[in-house]
């Protein structure tokens, strides 16, 4: 079944907000999160910069990625492809061709809660991928699954159209409608931490990063 019919998705999000969160850290990112919402124990199975885009969610059974190729015939240039595979990790859910079709049709990652194969190929890739592990073993193709319905990734829980970012620290997602007020934040820290760790190479730090 899907959850939401291809001609109702979101509207993509605001390109210049887009790039903005691709030079945020997910670490400050999550810190004006209140540090709550994040995805643990995802890795980053690639080599490149920071991944961000919009939540095109799916829901797999255990080991199956029949829906994975239907959301494949629905991807969007900047979609992130955010897969609930119930953290299972006994067989792969995307491999190397899997993500070939991704990259080519514009999709700007994949996030799977579950495992991936073919790592040494992704690694020397820089088209994003998160995922809890590799094994060699394939998935079935039986079903059944969702589109564009609420998933939770790793204990994050991702909305169809949120705001999905990683990086090497890991992942994290919010929704569109606070990303301005989000990414303003943001900024400020860094201009925060940027005249903090100027200070301590200038020997004027007092301690004021044990007190944040």
């Amino acid at each position: 079944m899907i959850g939401r019919p291809e001609n109702q998705r979101t509207a993509p999000a605001d390109p210049s907000l887009i790039d903005g969160f691709k030079t945020a850290a997910t670490a400050i990112i999550s810190d004006n999160l209140s540090r709550l919402p994040g995805a643990a124990n995802l890795r980053p199975f690639y080599t490149g910069g920071t991944m961000v885009g919009t939540a095109l969610t799916v829901r797999t059974a255990a080991g199956d990625n029949l829906f994975i190729h239907r959301a494949l015939e629905l991807i969007r240039p900047g979609d992130v492809l955010v897969v609930d595979g119930g953290g299972d990790e006994s067989r792969a859910l995307v491999g190397e061709i899997i993500a070939l079709i991704a990259s080519t049709r514009g999709a700007a990652g994949i996030v799977i809660d579950g495992a991936i194969r073919d790592s040494a190929a992704l690694m020397k890739s820089n088209f994003p991928i998160f995922a809890r592990a590799a094994n060699h073993r394939g998935p079935y193709k039986n079903g059944p699954g969702e589109i564009n319905v609420p998933v939770s990734i790793a204990g994050l829980v991702v909305e169809h159209g949120d705001i999905v970012v990683g990086d090497q620290d890991g992942v994290v997602a919010f929704p569109l409608a606070m990303a301005p007020e989000l990414l303003s934040a943001v900024r400020a820290q860094e201009k925060r931490e940027e005249e903090m760790m100027k200070s301590i190479r200038e020997g004027r730090y007092s301690g004021a990063y044990g007190k944040r």
